[in-house]
């Protein structure tokens, strides 16, 4: 099988797996116009492979890295799906108490990239939980593709629920200062921005290409982040109404879109992941967390 390199992939083939990870197309009529681009001794099964998440080779943290803990715990949502399993770290020594980070999954429940990316914020001294909003259903079931399929089973505003139920964990925990945010991605930036519009105390809030709410905008106290790619026409189209009324109510917000990078750029398990865009993202990110959650 050919070894593929992201510079050789056409754009419309970044474009359908956008649409079949988000369930605009079912694997079946996604292979048939991925056909369409199996050419020069490029296969389809060659192309499946390349387009689809390597958990195994792209993790950023070590899972037992000494400089920290880091373990699952379940919290109750009651709004929501009852008990959730989350994963919560913290640097293994700290002085005082730490500002906290939900952090939330994309559309398919806590898979390896999230969980990376929660111990990754810990490492930068906060305590962070992500939540598996699978969790009602048994929970990541170890592939994306089943992850999605399980997650279209859930009322996402009972899932909100239980992202809002993971603020008020952390905000009780010991070890916490109590001045939360939350960063999310795809899904996860939706939950974000209406975290952002639900929880008046909320501290901070960075969505990446997350969906716009519509409404209560007004509602918004946490200073925002948001962070865009330049080639996710889907998610930008509600990008300029969403400014408007940010603007009208006067509320603080700093956005950020990075050129030429496709929807999903910070994550490291996809080719769509774009090391200088996601690094310059997540620097952002947590020296805007530093700042506000302190």
């Amino acid at each position: 099988m050919k070894e593929l390199r992201k510079e050789e992939i056409k754009q419309e083939v970044f474009d359908l797996y956008d649409a079949y990870a988000h369930n605009k197309l079912q694997r079946r009529e996604f292979m048939e116009k991925l056909s369409l681009y199996a050419v020069g001794g490029v296969t389809v099964a060659s192309l499946m492979s390349f387009l689809m998440p390597n958990y195994k080779d792209t993790f950023l943290v070590d899972k037992q890295d000494p400089r920290l803990e880091s373990g699952f715990i379940t919290y109750n949502s009651p709004k929501g799906g009852g008990e959730i399993k989350g994963l919560l770290s913290k640097p293994a020594k700290f002085d005082g108490k730490l500002g906290g980070i939900v952090v939330v999954h994309e559309n398919r429940g806590l898979n390896p990239y999230v969980e990376d990316t929660a111990r990754r914020a810990a490492l930068e001294g906060f305590i962070t939980l992500a939540p598996d909003a699978l969790s009602p259903l048994g929970g990541y079931p170890g592939t994306d593709d089943e992850g999605r399929t399980m997650q279209r089973n859930r009322d996402r505003n009972e899932m909100l629920e239980d992202f809002i139920a993971a603020f008020d964990y952390l905000k009780a925990h010991e070890d916490c200062n109590g001045k939360i945010g939350v960063v999310g991605f795809c899904f996860g930036g939706w939950i974000s921005n209406m975290m952002a519009v639900r929880v008046p105390e909320l501290a901070a809030a960075v969505p990446f290409y997350g969906g716009q709410p519509t409404e209560n905008i007004d509602r918004i106290n946490a200073p925002l982040m948001l962070h865009y790619a330049g080639l996710d026409e889907r998610v930008n189209a509600g990008w300029p109404a969403y400014e408007e009324a940010l603007k009208k109510y006067g509320k603080s917000y700093q956005e950020f879109t990075y050129p030429d990078v496709n929807h999903g750029f910070h994550n490291t398990s996809t080719p769509r992941y774009d090391e200088p865009a996601a690094e310059l993202a997540w620097g952002r990110t947590m020296d805007f967390f530093k700042k506000h959650l302190s």
